[in-house]
């Protein structure tokens, strides 16, 4: 029953938010391309529940830029002011409302990581996976980018195992204030995350 009451929250919250916030988009579209060029929207294959993968939209906020070999710049380099001012907002994580909509995220629950880390997690890690990615999550609200990554693993394990209702409401209004503060944008010397290369060797504590 709680993941009814969550999946039918997430489907009345997410399609009213894509109708109030309409006018949002068309100005964010607008800037996007007149500072970035097209395209507008940034997709990328991540692994929803049980690490099945699923096409995630966000709004980009990086320039298209290679080096010699054709191999994508860090991410420091291809973060533009514009881009750095998106994402303190978070307001390039919009369209994934539309993900949440169609059901393969929900609004709280762990984020949505990278394809190539499936591998590299361990039993207790995988545990994230047991329930659908979400646009913001515990782990979120504690830290976000700046906290490491066991202490993000952790976060996100215990949410999936204390998940309700409430919590996910308690998770949305400390997200709201935590975007106006603009806390744990990123971890420090880090436009964003420090990629994970893995440490099976760790297990829960």
């Amino acid at each position: 029953m709680n993941m009814l009451i969550k999946r039918l929250f997430d489907i009345a919250a997410s399609a009213a938010a894509l109708v109030l916030l309409a006018p949002v988009f068309l100005v964010l579209v607008y800037l996007i391309r007149k500072n970035l060029g097209s395209p507008v929207f940034f997709t990328q294959e991540r692994p929803g529940r049980n690490g099945k993968p699923f096409k995630m939209i966000k709004f980009r906020s990086m320039r298209d830029a290679a080096d010699a070999s054709g191999k994508p710049l860090p991410d420091s380099e291809r973060l533009t002011p514009f881009g750095r001012k998106l994402r303190a907002t978070s307001l390039d994580e919009l369209p994934e409302l539309w993900n949440v909509l169609k059901g393969d995220m929900s609004l709280v629950g762990p984020r949505p990581l990278l394809m190539h880390y499936l591998p590299l997690y361990n039993a207790f890690q995988y545990r994230r996976h047991e329930m659908k990615p979400g646009i913001t999550g515990w782990a979120q609200v504690n830290g976000r980018n700046a906290i490491s990554w066991d202490d993000k693993f952790k976060y996100d394990v215990w949410y999936i195992d204390n998940h309700s209702f409430w919590l996910d409401i308690k998770i949305l209004c400390l997200t709201v204030k935590k975007v106006f503060v603009r806390e744990g944008i990123s971890a420090e010397g880090e436009a964003t995350m420090p990629y994970f290369t893995g440490n099976n060797h760790h297990e829960k504590k």
